[in-house]
């Protein structure tokens, strides 16, 4: 009777060694990142080397970094909320309103920290056939937030409720500012353009017989072919960084410069720079208003 040969034993054993042995080589020759610092270690060398381009970089960058700021980093300070006031009657309102430009309001009552709700720009076109109509059943509840909260829960929070807008308070209640949808995207992708910029090359739009609006990227060099100044370029590239220089500060909204007949005021602004200006020439002025075509 022959004996049984025991099978050879399956060589299971040995792969599994080898694998580890390589995977323990690599990581000391190209170690996986362990934190956010050596993700972007790995993020900015693979924008020298050209493997991303500069927009995918700044996106990338934009991401890891907003989770590292809190609305109070970037929301518009309370002093500079286009707030209205729902005591006054609509026709008081609108001006403001149609001034500003914005699709969104704080509505207060009474005091400034007593937000009552927010009104969207679109639901007074119900007023078109009203004039009278009362605005509170068009008021829209506010979504109030600390100022502590954290930019990546906070964008999650407008996705899943569908918010754009949210009143930041501070630890005793009150109203410490305001953020929005596209703040937060900002932090990310950079500038989105708003509503008045359906023509990227156009950065100044008539408003009235002598009333234009600019943006305060507006290139001094453009401004001054449209309104016929003498503005210097060579220490300023734009409109709004002239302006910051005349005022020797950081512009706020009512904020007015006088210049060659023009009448230069800043009707929107954020903590860092001039958003729009409106121009209009002064009543002892001839000079013409800008060209259609700029």
């Amino acid at each position: 009777m022959s004996e049984s040969t025991p099978p050879d034993p399956e060589p299971h054993s040995a792969k599994p060694a080898t694998k580890s042995f390589l995977a323990r080589i690599l990581s000391r020759i190209r170690p996986e990142p362990e934190d956010r610092e050596d993700i972007k270690a790995l993020l900015e060398a693979a924008h020298e080397r050209r493997i991303i381009d500069e927009d995918s970089y700044a996106m990338i960058s934009g991401a890891l970094e907003v989770v590292n700021l809190t609305a109070g980093d970037i929301m518009v300070p309370r002093s500079k909320i286009d707030m209205l006031d729902i005591g006054k009657p609509l026709p008081e309102l609108l001006p403001e309103i149609i001034e500003t430009g914005h699709s969104r309001f704080p509505i207060f009552e009474d005091d400034r920290d007593n937000i009552v709700g927010i009104l969207l720009a679109k639901d007074l076109l119900l007023t078109i056939t009203n004039p009278a109509i009362d605005l509170r059943p068009l008021i829209r509840p506010a979504v109030f937030i600390p100022e502590s909260k954290r930019l990546n829960i906070l964008l999650h929070e407008f996705r899943n409720n569908r918010n754009h807008l949210a009143i930041v308070i501070n630890e005793h209640g009150g109203t410490a500012g305001l953020v929005t949808m596209e703040d937060v995207l900002e932090q990310i992708v950079g500038d989105i353009e708003d509503e008045f910029d359906e023509d990227a090359e156009k950065t100044i739009f008539q408003t009235g017989s002598n009333n234009w609006r600019a943006m305060g990227m507006t290139e001094i060099s453009v401004f001054n072919r449209s309104f016929n100044t003498t503005m210097p370029t060579d220490e300023y590239d734009t409109l709004g960084g002239w302006v910051t220089a005349e005022l020797g500060r950081i512009p706020r909204r009512g904020d007015t410069v006088h210049r060659e007949g023009l009448i230069i005021t800043v009707v929107g602004a954020d903590a860092k720079r001039v958003l729009w200006l409106n121009i209009q020439h002064d009543e002892h002025s001839t000079l013409a208003g800008p060209d259609d075509n700029n």
